[in-house]
């Protein structure tokens, strides 16, 4: 009997061994090494997204002096469209920001998935059956998608508008509704300062189109009237001379880029012609263009006496204004 006894101790005791081997040590190892294994891919994953996303200042050969810094990689295959006039720190930090705020989005997406393959793979070594927990994501990411469709659309709109580059911070834009300057771009809103000062919060995903004022070029379209009685062609030569000597003042001169374009009559009125004039300008200088160009105009009419649709023929515009 003692024999017997003794032999069916031992029994339990091996069967105990084996059994808690499993979850005494397989079972924290395999869990611990899973933990380890996302830790390290977050990380490697995040500082490939980061070297992807960071400009680094470039050497000059002949001298150590840094130089202008490079295009982020993540956007070296993407086009600019910047204004190539809006100077270097300015295209730089729009690339900087693009590339920081779509970084940030892969950022979240590799920790999103690796969490999840994370908390998956963990209760499989647990024993727990995840048939019925990727159902059951299944049916709540459907709901959920149904539910906030509307914010997955600002989402990816905001992805592609800043892959594609259609405006940034300081860009004056035509949102439709909103007209005025970009002071942030996100991913679901971005916001417009009109010119009253009031700051318009923008759904990326009810943007059905942008008109960007500030992109390459600009325009400054002046349009002067003169009455119907005076020499049209006095008065478009002289339009062009003001214009042209406005242009040589260094303040003009930095902002314009291009010559006077006088394209003649562009309404007739019973009581009036207007004449248009174009220049072209640096991008978001057309409206300061506009308003000296139309003051010199003026100025220079009364000086050379073309009369102006007005009763006493006269537009008397005091020097300096």
């Amino acid at each position: 009997m003692g024999t017997v006894e003794t032999m069916d101790v031992y029994t339990l005791a091996f069967e105990w061994t084996e059994t808690n081997r499993h979850w005494l040590i397989e079972v924290p190892i395999r869990l611990v090494a899973y933990i380890v294994v996302v830790l390290v891919a977050r990380y490697l994953l995040h500082r490939m997204i980061d070297r992807a996303t960071t400009a680094h200042p470039r050497k000059v050969r002949s001298e150590e002096v840094d130089a202008p810094a490079k295009k982020p990689p993540l956007l070296r295959h993407l086009r600019d469209r910047a204004a190539s006039t809006a100077g270097a720190a300015r295209i730089a930090a729009r690339r900087q920001q693009r590339a920081q705020t779509i970084g940030s989005v892969l950022k979240s997406t590799v920790s999103i998935v690796l969490l999840v393959w994370l908390v998956l793979a963990c209760l499989n070594v647990l024993g727990v059956n995840i048939a019925p927990f990727i159902a059951s994501a299944g049916v709540v990411g459907l709901a959920i998608g149904f539910g906030a469709q509307n914010l997955v659309r600002d989402f990816v709109t905001g992805v592609f508008m800043l892959l594609e580059d259609q405006y940034g911070v300081g860009d004056i834009v035509d949102l439709g509704e909103a007209i005025g300057e970009v002071e942030t771009v996100g991913l679901r809103v971005t916001t417009v300062r009109d010119i009253d000062g009031t700051l318009w919060y923008v759904r990326n995903g009810e943007i059905a189109r942008v008109g960007n004022m500030s992109q390459d070029y600009a325009v400054a379209r002046v349009e002067v009237p003169v009455s119907l009685t005076a020499d049209l062609g006095r008065a478009e030569s002289v339009a062009v001379e003001a214009a042209k000597q406005a242009i040589k003042d260094p303040a003009m001169e930095s902002k314009v880029i291009g010559e006077p374009e006088m394209l003649g009559v562009q309404e007739l009125s019973p009581d009036l012609l207007t004449l248009r004039m174009l220049v072209k300008t640096k991008p978001n200088a057309q409206w300061s263009v506009q308003r000296r160009l139309r003051g010199e105009i003026l100025r220079a009419y009364d000086k050379n006496g073309i009369d102006l649709p007005y009763p006493q023929g006269r537009l008397p515009i005091a020097v300096g204004e």
